[in-house]
């Protein structure tokens, strides 16, 4: 079949997951934009992220726990749009859990660093840049120049702590964050730190010129196979435990006569 709707202009991190996961699962997200509804789980995320951006654009000496807190209710306007209560059944409950969780949340960071004594290059910095003949685009948490002049990747995480063997795809996304800043600041970032919020722990990986250029050199495949599929009007559905878990659009799939494991 042939798309209606137009090929996405970039490859974002978020995207490139989706589709090594399932091209099925990125047509139906990127290109048909069907809609994917909210959880709480990813509101949550939102939220968090939303007050720890606005500490973040304060000047340094601003950024206590009480400006912080000050952010949870223009969070609880910016975030909690309509659609999404709806999504997550918010009533008064959720909504209470969600305000105990976002201050111990808020309590952890500030005992993981001094937002006072970071020196942040960008804050939601949002970097498009062509690598490799593919047009990749990302938004980083947090770009940290370090005392020694070195940059960190930072991101933050509220979801769970990866196990103790955690893998590669740990730092999957970031990784590719080095790329696009290696290509469109043309300086390469030299540690990636995960901050698990919720948990008040941090992970780091130090990036690596190998690292980089094989994130980069997937994403780019990942963009050919893309376009491809595209010009064929099929992206094929690579159903999976892993990849069919979690994933919005498992009835629709099931309807198509896709099989789709149980779980």
């Amino acid at each position: 079949m042939a798309f209606e709707q137009p090929l996405p202009s970039s490859l974002s991190p978020s995207r490139l997951s989706d589709f090594q996961a399932c091209p099925r699962r990125y047509q139906h997200a990127s290109i048909e934009r069907l809609p994917q509804p909210a959880s709480y789980a990813s509101t949550k995320g939102r939220f968090v992220h939303f007050v720890f951006e606005q500490l973040f654009l304060l000047e340094s000496n601003d950024r206590t726990i009480e400006k912080a807190r000050e952010f949870v209710e223009p969070a609880q306007v910016e975030i909690l749009t309509d659609d999404v209560r709806v999504d997550i059944g918010l009533d008064d409950a959720l909504l209470a859990k969600l305000h105990r969780e976002t201050e111990a949340i808020i309590a952890r960071y500030f005992e993981m660093e001094d937002p006072k004594a970071v020196a942040s290059e960008g804050v939601e910095l949002r970097l498009g840049v062509e690598v490799n003949g593919a047009p990749l685009f990302g938004i980083l948490d947090r770009l940290d120049r370090d005392p020694d002049g070195s940059l960190t990747i930072v991101d933050y995480k509220t979801g769970a702590l990866p196990n103790r063997n955690y893998d590669s795809n740990t730092f999957a996304n970031t990784e590719l964050y080095a790329a696009l800043c290696e290509a469109k600041l043309g300086e390469r970032p030299s540690t990636i730190r995960l901050m698990y919020v919720a948990h008040g722990q941090s992970i780091e990986r130090n990036v690596t010129d190998v690292v980089v250029k094989a994130r980069a050199n997937a994403a780019a495949g990942a963009w050919t196979k893309i376009n491809r599929y595209y010009e064929d009007g099929d992206f094929p559905a690579t159903p999976s435990s892993n990849a069919c878990r979690f994933c919005s659009f498992k009835d629709l799939c099931r309807s198509q006569g896709v099989p789709v494991p149980a779980h």
